[in-house]
């Protein structure tokens, strides 16, 4: 057994019996590093960093699911700070359309932390890969397709928008279409961000870009800033079950600190279809990863 003079010995409940954490300062500067690949990927993608630390807690750092998505949500929480900041000066965030979609994310949201309790982990782990299979395979099919009209005299309507492209190197417009569905998919991802702590962007990204008819930059910044209020609404229940590691979540938080700016960077360089690309390959070894663990 280590017991280095650096380590301390934390509690760390699950859902079905405790679990003895040694936690020492590599373990601690390792989930920093994973903070700020997760804090870079949510900042690129909206995504929420959750979708890369959650299953690293738990494969890598060896955390049961339930204190995973207890630290994921708090990354969810900085890294949406961070990009809400950093975007809206951009005028990429739609604040009309997030303000609606986020009424049926937050609801959902907290019935997940409500009773993910009670679901079995092998339920969790197929939600997980299903969800993330599905997104995948959908932004692929996503690649050449842009959601931007050119001409800036064009009326965008009551939730659409314009902001500035580097990509096109002019202002351009979007309006934003199939409402209903958008609120439909809200209340799915906020179940999927409460029940396993990984921020509902990878539903609510894809979701505006394909079917809604919102540019992938614009989606990815409205979502960063929905994500952090549904995190918000079920986070506290996760820490009230003591379903969350301050020391793990701390050293996270500062990694997505550093990570986001990174995201910032590349985001404002990259093309729609290296970034879809990359959230498409994301999102396919996340599933792979669960798939493998419902198997084995």
């Amino acid at each position: 057994m280590i017991t280095p003079a650096d380590a301390s010995q934390i509690h760390v409940p699950g859902p079905s019996h405790p679990v003895q954490l040694l936690i020492t300062s590599a373990t601690i500067a390792l989930v920093m590093g994973a903070g700020a690949i997760a804090g870079c990927l949510g900042a690129l993608l909206g995504i929420g960093g959750g979708v890369f630390l959650v299953p690293f807690l738990q494969f890598v750092v060896g955390l049961p699911l339930n204190v995973a998505a207890g630290v994921g949500l708090m990354t969810v929480i900085a890294t949406s700070s961070v990009v809400s900041a950093g975007s809206a000066g951009r005028r990429l965030v739609n604040l009309k359309l997030g303000m609606l979609l986020q009424v049926a994310a937050s609801s959902s949201a907290l019935t997940a932390a409500l009773l993910v309790v009670r679901l079995p982990q092998k339920t969790l782990y197929l939600m997980f890969s299903a969800v993330t299979a599905i997104i995948a395979v959908l932004m692929l099919t996503r690649l050449e397709r842009r959601n931007v009209i050119l001409d800036a005299s064009v009326e965008p309507g009551m939730l659409g928008g314009r902001f500035y492209e580097e990509e096109s190197g002019r202002e351009v417009v979007y309006r934003t279409r199939r409402i209903s569905s958008a609120l439909g998919v809200s209340l799915v991802a906020g179940f999927v961000s409460g029940s396993l702590g990984i921020g509902g962007g990878i539903l609510q990204v894809p979701a505006l870009n394909a079917w809604c008819g919102v540019p992938l930059r614009a989606a990815a910044a409205t979502s960063a800033v929905m994500i952090g209020v549904t995190a918000v609404s079920s986070a506290p229940l996760y820490f009230a079950r003591g379903d969350l590691s301050a020391p793990l979540a701390a050293a996270a938080v500062l990694g997505v600190l550093v990570g986001s700016r990174a995201g910032f960077w590349f985001g404002g360089r990259a093309r729609a279809k290296w970034l879809k690309l990359l959230m498409a390959g994301v999102l396919g070894f996340v599933s792979m990863t669960y798939l493998v663990k419902i198997l084995s």
